[in-house]
């Protein structure tokens, strides 16, 4: 039954129950009327994202891009996606949020206002890569659960605020420190205050990298609450997960962190590759670490029609993780040669590339340009779709685009 019908045949009893108090004058509402209370809300508008982007789920928000979306240089907001594993924290106030630091392996457990973290440390701005680590999902075959992303569940804005080296090395950090892990204000899709949706974290080398940054601004402005307002973790090159938003603490572990889904198929592949749908043991799983080569094609939208003798432009972006892309080439044979883009150096560490290239078709008829990047280690993308694996994780496939020449 779809939402309308539902409050349809609601009483005035139930609807003021789900709105959590009486409906005022509630028996002067016109027949059939629902309250705005109860209406869906429009997430384009509550996150200020544009109307082509693409809603995978309400509960908890979670929405990616189109590929042509994604042509800036630098992701605007409107273009970001959303990735969420709770509730959206509400009623913040910045002027009292504190960040604390704490763990088995912290020398002096401290708390930090906003305010503390932005006078007493040195800003640092990034342009920093973030993917969900199920960009993708949807291609694996048999299906993986998880929201089913095709190919923007990616960005790369730009990110100001302070190291989390520098606020880590304040309070001291132990000898025996191997890993680091987030908690956030936001709750559990359940209402229970004692369950936290997601607390992943990264080894301390990861966490004192220069480029890893507890930041409060993004693009130049306050981060969008969606995206974690006041403060969040951006671990560039990694699975976003471990980019924690609306963090409140941080605690330095003298041990892999233990939070809510570093364990089991939560951002975890086979070790060694399977047979698809297989059943893998705990044991033999692998916390994901560094995000594989990839590259997107953001121009022009996949459909383009050109006129025979034309000559096409195409461009986008790719991106290796903690390394850099050393090559990016396009085909329009399916794979069976391949010819040269080029290829901009990163802005800054853990930035995406830009590349481009003109193209030239022999003849009317359908194309596919298929895009694939290389990275320093000497590794390409695969044409086909990687290693299957059970939550539909690092699928690094050869982006491509339909084209027809008339």
């Amino acid at each position: 039954m779809n939402r309308r019908n539902f409050t349809n045949r609601m009483s005035l009893i139930a609807m003021a129950t789900v709105l959590g108090g009486e409906i005022v004058f509630g028996h002067r509402m016109p027949k059939n009327y629902i309250p705005l209370g109860l209406q869906d809300p429009d997430p384009f508008k509550m996150f200020s994202k544009d109307k082509e982007m693409v809603v995978l789920n309400d509960k908890p928000w979670n929405m990616e891009a189109r590929a042509h979306l994604l042509n800036d240089d630098i992701t605007p907001n409107k273009y970001m996606f959303i990735r969420n594993n709770g509730r959206i924290p509400e009623n913040i106030d910045a002027s009292q949020w504190t960040l604390t630091v704490d763990g088995e392996s912290v020398k002096n457990k401290k708390t930090f206002s906003l305010a503390d973290l932005k006078d007493k440390f040195q800003h640092h701005t990034y342009q920093l890569t973030l993917e969900c680590g199920g960009n993708g999902r949807s291609e694996f075959n048999p299906p993986a659960k998880g929201n089913q992303w095709t190919v923007g569940a990616v960005s790369c804005a730009e990110w100001t605020g302070v190291r989390l080296r520098d606020v880590l090395e304040d309070a001291g950090i132990n000898s025996d420190a191997v890993y680091i892990g987030y908690h956030a204000a936001d709750t559990h899709l359940s209402g229970d205050p004692n369950k936290e949706p997601i607390s992943r974290g990264v080894p301390i080398q990861k966490a004192l990298q220069d480029e890893t940054l507890l930041a409060f601004a993004m693009n130049g402005e306050d981060i969008p609450l969606a995206h974690g307002f006041p403060l969040r973790l951006v671990c560039g090159g990694w699975p976003a997960s471990t980019s924690g938003k609306w963090v409140n603490r941080i605690s330095i572990r003298n041990k892999v962190h233990d939070g809510e889904k570093m364990g089991g198929t939560s951002y975890r592949v086979p070790c060694e590759t399977v047979a698809p749908g297989s059943k893998v043991a705990d044991s033999d799983m692998c916390i994901i670490e560094s995000m594989p080569v990839k590259s997107l094609i953001t121009y022009p939208k996949s459909g383009a029609l050109i006129k025979e003798g034309e000559t096409l432009k195409i461009n986008g972006h790719a991106w290796a993780g903690e390394l850099e892309v050393s090559k990016m080439e396009y085909s329009i044979d399916f794979g069976s040669t391949w010819q040269s883009c080029s290829l901009k150096k990163p802005t800054n560490r853990l930035a995406w590339q830009h590349f481009s290239a003109t193209v030239s078709f022999p003849k009317k008829g359908y194309y596919e340009v298929w895009a694939r990047a290389t990275d320093t280690n000497g590794k390409s993308q695969p044409m086909v779709l990687p290693g299957w694996n059970p939550k539909g994780y690092l699928n690094n496939a050869c982006h491509r685009i339909a084209v027809k020449i008339v």
